[in-house]
């Protein structure tokens, strides 16, 4: 039996290990081939409060440093995301990276329209990876992989060379995932990734990595954890470090760790944390989990689960098509 708190053996956070980058760990992608940055740049952060020229110097910054996987959105900020990673791939940098960004389109139409208006932002003819975003809703797989859904549309695109692999996102509900897992399989098709919140909190409450992560692993689908300190949420308990938070999530089999840097500075943070870092050792781990059961118990420190505050589809849900 495997001690509380301790990887069992299908978890060793070794398994997707691959090499390194400028002292930057680098996984294995599931079975796409790919090796990416353990520290994944989330786009939607390095908007925050930015000029232009701070958020190229960002996504910049973090290249030359060694992190290769970014994250973006076609509703990010408007699209403004977007189109500031795009002007920092310039210059050479966009051969440097995998990119990936995602579609709200439900519906083949919108997902194509969207991927359309994310390639000339991005200024780019590929996207690497291409995730259908926000998959939060119980209605969301049917829709996807019913008649007129989206899927079609993207493996059309995945032909035609606009993009290289699929995946899906969304951060409500462990059982939504499985759904669209599912869908998947029942559609003939396999995702090439799932991104989800994995982090100390989510450990106790609706958990995606209690009862995803493994799916996952048993069908070498690349793993994308997010919201490692849940938007800043979770450092408001007083419980947890920022570096706790991050090296706990890295410590999971998971390919890369999307974290928001909305400053140099705390993109320095995520950067030394990833060049220093070990895996949790059972006991690290247990006493981490054992330091947050009561407060996360509830989800309050994971408001992206209880609320509609992440929900940017629920609040725009023409964006679905």
């Amino acid at each position: 039996m495997t001690p509380a708190g301790a990887f069992p053996d299908s978890t060793k956070p070794g398994d997707v290990k691959a090499s390194s980058k400028m002292g930057i760990p680098y996984r294995m992608l599931g079975r796409t081939g790919e090796k990416v940055s353990i520290i994944g740049l989330g786009g939607f952060h390095i908007i925050k409060k930015n000029t232009e020229e701070e958020s190229i110097r960002i996504v910049r910054v973090a290249i030359d440093n060694g992190i290769n996987f970014l994250d973006n959105c076609w509703d990010y900020n408007n699209g403004l995301s977007e189109i500031r990673m795009g002007k920092a791939l310039l210059d050479g940098y966009r051969q440097k990276v995998f990119l990936m960004t995602k579609v709200d389109g439900q519906t083949g139409k919108m997902a194509i329209m969207q991927l359309e208006e994310s390639l000339q932002r991005l200024q780019t003819d590929t996207i690497d990876l291409l995730q259908f975003h926000e998959v939060i809703r119980m209605a969301d797989p049917e829709r996807i992989f019913g008649s007129d859904g989206a899927i079609e549309a993207l493996i059309k695109a995945k032909k035609a060379g606009k993009i290289r692999f699929i995946g899906f996102s969304g951060h409500k509900n462990p059982d939504i995932h499985l759904k669209m897992l599912q869908a998947a399989k029942e559609n003939g098709f396999l995702f090439d990734t799932v991104q989800m919140p994995l982090n100390v909190m989510d450990a106790h409450f609706e958990s995606f990595e209690k009862k995803v992560l493994p799916v996952l692993q048993k069908n070498n689908i690349g793993v994308l954890g997010m919201k490692p300190i849940g938007n800043n949420i979770i450092l408001k308990s007083n419980i947890v470090t920022a570096v706790e938070c991050l090296e706990y999530a890295m410590s999971l089999p998971v390919s890369t760790v999307i974290t928001g840097c909305e400053s140099l500075a705390i993109l320095q943070q995520a950067i030394d944390t990833a060049r220093n870092f070990q895996p949790l050792s059972n006991e690290r781990r247990s006493a981490l989990l054992a330091r947050t059961a009561q407060a996360a118990a509830n989800g309050q420190y994971e408001a992206y689960k209880t609320e509609t505050l992440f929900d940017g589809t629920s609040r725009n849900p023409q964006w679905l098509g």
